[in-house]
C-alpha cells in the first residue's frame, strides 16, 4: 500500500494543529493517579512542549483526579491563542484509582464543569466523551443517551467540538448521525491496528483519528524488525514508531506522552525522521506477524 508523505498539520474541529501533539496522562502519579513526584518536572514539560511548538495537549480531569489539569493550567495559563486543549470525559475515579463509568447526564455536565474549572477556561475547545462498555477496550453498546447529553452541552456553549474514544466502528457511525463528530481517539500502534478501515473511513471526511498507547501504552514495542529500522536510521524505536503512525495517515495526530524533558524532545523529533518505502513495508509487516 503506497504511504504518503507526511503533512506537518492537520485540522482538528476548525483549528490547525502540529500532528505531533502531547498526551498529559503521565503528568499525574503512578496509575495516573495522585501527584506526581515532581510537580515542577510536569511542569517543564508542558512548558517545553509549547516552546517547541506543540499546540495540541490531550487531558482529562479523570487524570490524577483533576491533577494534570490542575498543573496544565499552572504551567501555561493564561494559553497561547493557537493552543487546542483536548478533554475527555465519561469515566470517574474511585479512591483506589479503579475507572468507573460516569455517563449520566448529571455526571457529564459535572465533567464538563470540572474540566473548565480545573483548566481556567470559559469554554473546552473538544471533548472526546469516552465509551465505558468496558474498561479494556471497545464494546459495542449505544452511545446515543450520553452523546446527546453532550451534544446539550455543546449547544449551552460549553463546548465547541465533540469527539468519540474507545470507541468501536458501530459506535462512530451511530455518533455521526447523531451530531458532529470532530475526531475518534482509540488504542492504535504499528502492532494494534484493529482500526485500520476505521482510520482510512473518517480519513475520507478529514476527521482525524487519535492513536493512544502510539507506542504501546504500558507494554512498549518490542521488535527485532522495529530495532533493525531504528538502528539503521539512527534513531530510537520510539522516533520509528512515531515516525510510521505520521507517515500511515496525514489525518493522524500523535499525542505521545511522557513526564521528562529529555523523552519529550526525543518524541518531537520523530517529525523529521523520514522513513523510506523499504522501511515502511518492513513496518507494515509487523503488524501481519502480531495477526498472525
Amino acid at each position: 500500500m503506497p504511504h504518503p508523505t507526511p503533512a506537518s498539520h492537520t485540522l482538528l474541529g476548525d483549528r490547525a494543529v502540529h500532528r505531533l501533539g502531547y498526551g498529559a496522562m503521565q503528568l499525574a502519579g503512578p496509575g495516573v493517579f495522585g501527584p506526581p513526584k515532581d510537580r515542577a518536572a510536569a511542569v517543564a514539560v508542558l512548558r517545553t512542549a509549547v516552546e517547541s511548538g506543540v499546540n495540541h495537549i490531550d487531558t482529562s480531569d479523570f487524570y490524577g483526579p483533576h491533577i494534570t489539569n490542575q498543573i496544565i493550567r499552572e504551567a501555561l495559563a493564561p494559553y497561547p491563542d493557537d493552543l487546542v486543549i483536548v478533554t475527555k470525559i465519561g469515566a470517574v475515579r474511585d479512591g483506589q484509582g479503579a475507572w468507573l463509568p460516569a455517563l449520566s447526564p448529571d455526571a457529564l455536565r459535572q465533567a464538563v464543569h470540572d474540566n473548565l474549572r480545573h483548566l481556567g477556561l470559559d469554554v473546552l475547545e473538544v471533548v472526546n466523551l469516552r465509551a465505558m462498555f468496558s474498561t479494556h477496550g471497545p464494546a459495542e453498546g449505544s452511545i446515543e443517551a450520553p452523546l446527546s447529553a453532550l451534544a446539550e452541552l455543546q449547544r449551552q456553549g460549553l463546548v465547541r467540538h465533540i469527539g468519540l474514544s474507545n470507541v468501536t466502528p458501530a459506535q462512530v457511525a451511530e455518533g455521526r448521525r447523531l451530531c458532529a463528530i470532530a475526531c475518534v481517539q482509540n488504542h492504535y500502534n504499528l502492532v494494534h491496528r484493529d482500526d485500520d478501515a476505521l482510520i482510512d473511513d473518517l480519513a475520507r471526511d478529514g476527521i482525524p483519528y487519535v492513536p493512544f498507547f502510539p507506542l504501546g501504552g504500558f507494554s512498549p514495542l518490542q521488535s527485532a524488525a522495529l530495532s533493525e529500522v531504528a538502528q539503521r536510521l539512527g534513531a530510537t524505536t520510539m522516533q520509528v514508531a512515531l515516525a510510521w503512525l505520521l507517515r500511515r495517515s496525514p489525518h493522524l495526530l500523535l499525542i505521545p506522552g511522557t513526564s521528562s524533558v529529555a523523552h519529550l524532545r526525543e518524541n518531537l523529533a520523530a517529525a523529521t525522521l523520514v522513513l523510506p518505502d523499504d522501511a515502511m513495508q518492513t513496518l507494515d509487516r509487523m503488524a501481519d506477524r502480531a495477526a498472525g
